[in-house]
């Protein structure tokens, strides 16, 4: 009997189980295997126990988890959800935490936000001074010391000449010699700004800024983000920007561009090329009757209006130096007006009084106000930029072939079928200094330097004579140098903003284009390029700061390129 009783007992508590769980299975049948019943009923148990111990663990970690996120809102926020109530004593930590909250946080949100900032600056400035502290300790890991012991000489080698800082360098150690080859990569080599360390920029305040600019630091426009001196150190580029540095002679860094006027090549020789005081608009003009504008980047150089002339092949065109008009002239009596701001074409002419056929030569005085035309028998035509009409002539004893103006538009030079080179007051109208070219016959081209100091003389046969203004004033006719690498007529020369470069092209011969380092007065022997790509030259102009140099030939290509001694276009 006690064997059944036993029996019926688990049965019984089997049943129970399988109301409770409907997932588990039977777990006796009979009275059979009584051990083996006993062994489940026990395995059952265990297995309600662990899913009890289960659950109340994952409710712990709840509750644990609101806990402790109750503390970070109250510890962001203030005492949310454990204010302080008088005359209960709860939790010590709530207590203990509510007290610190209750002290450091205050209703006002933005007093909390203000706190939050001064700590953080703090934090900041606690780890650069221990960040600066490790930073004196740094030494290189490996130096190699034949370095200081080997010399080179840098004047030998064409390709290592652009190392030297001064004309008369030759021989630099082995470490600056690294050195600057190093920074050499770099300056044709910048680097991207995403790529720069910059990760504390956001965290300097106005202040450092300020700081840095009274105390004279002047960074470079890639370098602004770079605030530590452990970041400076990590790059060998030039990080202060050098303004009015000298162009060395020998070679000249240069790459070549996209056309400018790839998107709207010319049907015709180019006869002008002129950028615009802004340095980004670029004017081009030929024979094909075609005034074009380009907006230059060296990418893309997207073309922004073209005008057609019907009547007039334009033998030259160029903008007013105040940017507002451009003045367009051919072998024709009269001559065209183009008005930027108003997109007018003007026609002007014929001048009254004269009888000119041709005003395709002229220029256009720096002040904007006059306009010199070549005219018959040794006449200079002057006509007042404004109201386009004759205000004045000048006579020379020859034919006149070239015209400069100097001295911010109060001087012109003038020289033309007699050898001479004429200076002409335009305040009074009168030449008040005539002077011989030396072994000129006939003058071709002139041109004065931006800031009037110098000024070119070339002639038929291919004669480039520069001369000191002062000196030619004061009765010294003799050139500073005479440039005989042009073979055929010159037709053209420009000085470059900074006066560094002197440009002289003739286009009766292919590729006869040169440019001369000033003042050493020697040709850059890596120009032209050795691919003749020039054709035949006809017009040529530097960007105002330098950074871009354009060349018009007779195949209606306007070449760009980039000189790198320059920073800016």
């Amino acid at each position: 009997m006690s064997l059944i009783s036993q029996n019926i007992f688990h049965k019984n508590r089997v049943n129970k189980t399988k109301r409770e769980d409907v997932d588990l299975p039977s777990p006796l049948e009979g009275n059979e295997h009584f051990e083996d019943g006993q062994e489940m009923v026990s395995d059952i148990i265990r297995t309600k126990k662990r899913k009890k111990e289960r659950k109340e663990e994952e409710k712990q970690l709840e509750v644990e988890e609101e806990r402790e996120m109750k503390k970070l809102e109250n510890f962001l926020f203030g005492s949310l959800y454990a204010p302080i109530e008088f005359g209960k004593v709860g939790d010590e930590d709530v207590q203990t935490e509510a007290e610190k909250d209750s002290t450091l946080f205050f209703t006002d949100r933005s007093a909390n936000s203000s706190l939050s900032v001064y700590e953080e600056d703090a934090e900041f400035a606690k780890e650069s001074s221990d960040e600066e502290d490790g930073t004196k300790q740094k030494k290189p890991v490996w130096v190699d010391e034949e370095e200081e012991k080997t010399n080179i000489n840098i004047s030998k080698v064409n390709r290592l000449r652009k190392l030297r800082k001064a004309e008369d360098e030759s021989l630099i150690s082995g470490s600056d010699y690294v050195s600057r080859l190093r920074a050499q990569h770099a300056k044709l080599n910048p680097g991207t700004e995403w790529a720069q360390c910059d990760s504390r920029s956001k965290a300097y305040s106005s202040d450092d800024e300020s700081s840095d600019e009274e105390n004279g630091v002047v960074v470079a426009p890639g370098h602004k983000d770079v605030e530590s001196v452990d970041d400076i150190l990590r790059t060998n580029e030039d990080l202060v920007v050098k303004n009015g540095t000298k162009l060395l002679p020998g070679l000249l860094e240069y790459s070549k561009l996209v056309d400018a006027n790839a998107e709207d090549p010319s049907n015709g020789p180019i006869n002008s090329v002129q950028f615009h005081r802004n340095a980004q608009l670029l004017l081009t003009a030929g024979l094909d009757r075609r005034v074009r504008f380009f907006q230059i980047d060296g990418k893309r150089n997207t073309k922004i209006q073209s005008i057609f002339l019907e009547d007039c092949p334009i033998r030259k065109a160029s903008f007013l130096p105040d940017g507002s008009q451009v003045i367009i002239a051919g072998r024709r009596k009269f001559f065209y007006s183009f008005d930027l701001v108003k997109a007018r074409v003007d026609k002007i002419g014929p001048l009254i009084g004269r009888e000119e056929k041709s005003l395709e030569t002229f220029e256009v005085s720096p002040d904007s106000s006059t306009i010199a035309f070549v005219g018959n028998e040794g006449y200079i035509l002057l006509v007042s930029s404004k109201t386009k009409e004759l205000i004045g002539t000048l006579k020379m004893n020859g034919t006149v072939r070239s015209l400069a103006f100097s001295d911010d538009g109060r001087q012109l030079l003038s020289s033309g079928g007699d050898g001479h080179i004429y200076h002409w007051d335009l305040r009074t109208r009168t030449c008040f200094h005539k002077g011989t070219d030396e072994g000129c016959i006939n003058g071709t081209a002139l041109c004065a330097s931006p800031s009037g100091a110098l000024f070119a003389a070339g002639s038929s046969s291919g004669i480039v004579n520069v001369y000191n203004r002062e000196q030619f004033l004061g009765g010294k006719t003799k050139p500073m140098k005479t440039i005989e690498n042009l073979t055929t007529k010159v037709d053209f020369m420009k000085f470059s903003s900074d006066a560094q470069i002197l440009a002289i092209s003739s286009s009766m011969k292919k590729n006869s284009l040169k440019l001369i380092h000033i003042p050493s007065y020697t040709v850059f022997s890596n120009w032209p390029p050795s691919n003749r790509t020039l054709h035949y030259p006809r017009c040529l102009d530097f960007s105002p700061g330098g950074g871009f140099m354009t060349v018009g030939n007779a195949a209606g290509k306007v070449l760009l390129y980039k000189l790198h001694h320059y920073q800016h276009a």
